[in-house]
């Protein structure tokens, strides 16, 4: 009788501490480069630990550090997933240079028809083609952003032979070689680096889309935006990796990793292409009223200018991936499909 007591009584205990671990809370930190009153920290990433605490019943919920507030610089992001630092980020895959090459095809120039489409395709892509890139975190998602902008300080970009000389911020090295093909001299660095750089004549300008560039103070900053004709694909656009640190998500209960995997993929790439390009149109009125600023968009005809001047960089990748023992050509025709696929 005392045994059976004592069996019981231990079951009884084995059994309320399973449920307290079954209940406990789980907080996941998240970290980003962008501030606290950026789409990225507020709804992008917010709606996310919004859905998986609502998914959970409560049991997962998120800390957002913005603006490296847990330390490192932005091109650190990636490895901070990858050893812990940080449970989840959200970041630029360029700024980890070539490391993620495969998945840069879509910054390609004139590549991006629109973000949701293209994030989309971006996402597929990643899972037939670059799943080795990403081996050492649990890839939550692939994202673009809307169509890239060209500000400038002091004079305007309005033809080709305008880039000549200019010192222009390109934000990973796809986008420099773009860049360096115009004709500018290209200034890789992280976005949050754009308004010391501006203010001081570091450089001349900066391509980034109108979604971040209230946010950096860029109506302020400079005078002239060169915005392409948008009958045209995307001069070019920026590829962005939601990776989660690989032990963490392990060490989840099955049902919780359920709940990330059902907020995760190719819906959850769409939905943040979609929300950072659906921040363009406001942020351009902000522009659109600001007293110094003067647009102007590029014209099908010198776009066509701007196309020859580019094409051969989509060579230059295949020969990259060729080099590294795929079949670029291949891949870029499937990239392109994909992108086409998905575009409504």
């Amino acid at each position: 009788m005392k045994k059976t007591l004592q069996h019981t009584l231990a079951a009884a205990a084995m059994m309320a501490a399973g449920l307290s671990a079954h209940a406990e809370t789980i907080t996941l930190k998240v970290h980003h480069f962008l501030g606290p009153q950026s789409i990225q920290h507020t709804t992008m990433l917010g709606d996310w630990c919004k859905n998986i605490e609502r998914d959970s019943n409560g049991r997962l919920n998120c800390q957002i550090y913005p603006a490296m507030q847990l330390g490192g610089s932005p091109p650190q992001l990636f490895n901070q997933a990858k050893d812990g630092i940080a449970d989840v980020v959200w970041t630029v895959a360029g700024y980890s240079g070539t490391r993620f090459s495969r998945i840069q095809v879509f910054e390609l120039p004139f590549m991006m028809t629109n973000a949701e489409a293209t994030s989309r395709a971006a996402w597929d892509f990643a899972q037939q083609y670059a799943t080795e890139e990403f081996k050492d975190v649990k890839l939550l998602a692939v994202h673009v952003h809307g169509p890239g902008v060209i500000f400038t300080r002091e004079a305007p970009i309005t033809t080709l032979a305008d880039f000549k000389g200019k010192k222009l911020r390109g934000p990973t090295a796809q986008i420099t070689k773009m860049l360096k093909n115009l004709g500018a001299t290209p200034v890789p660095m992280p976005v949050p680096a754009v308004p010391e750089a501006l203010s001081k004549g570091v450089i001349d300008g900066a391509v980034i889309p109108y979604e971040v560039a209230p946010g950096l103070r860029v109506q302020e900053l400079t005078n002239f935006t060169s915005e392409p004709d948008p009958s045209f694909n995307a001069l070019y656009t920026t590829v962005f990796v939601v990776p989660m640190n690989k032990a963490k998500y392990d060490s989840l209960p099955k049902d919780l990793q359920a709940v990330i995997d059902k907020n995760s993929g190719r819906e959850f790439s769409a939905f943040l292409g979609k929300t950072q390009a659906g921040n363009d149109a406001p942020s351009k009125k902000i522009f659109e009223a600001a007293p110094n600023q003067k647009i102007t968009v590029i014209p099908a005809a010198e776009m066509k200018k701007w196309q020859a001047a580019t094409a051969d960089l989509s060579d230059g990748w295949v020969a990259e991936m060729n080099q590294r023992g795929y079949n670029g050509k291949d891949m870029l025709e499937s990239a392109r499909k994909m992108v086409s696929d998905n575009t409504k």
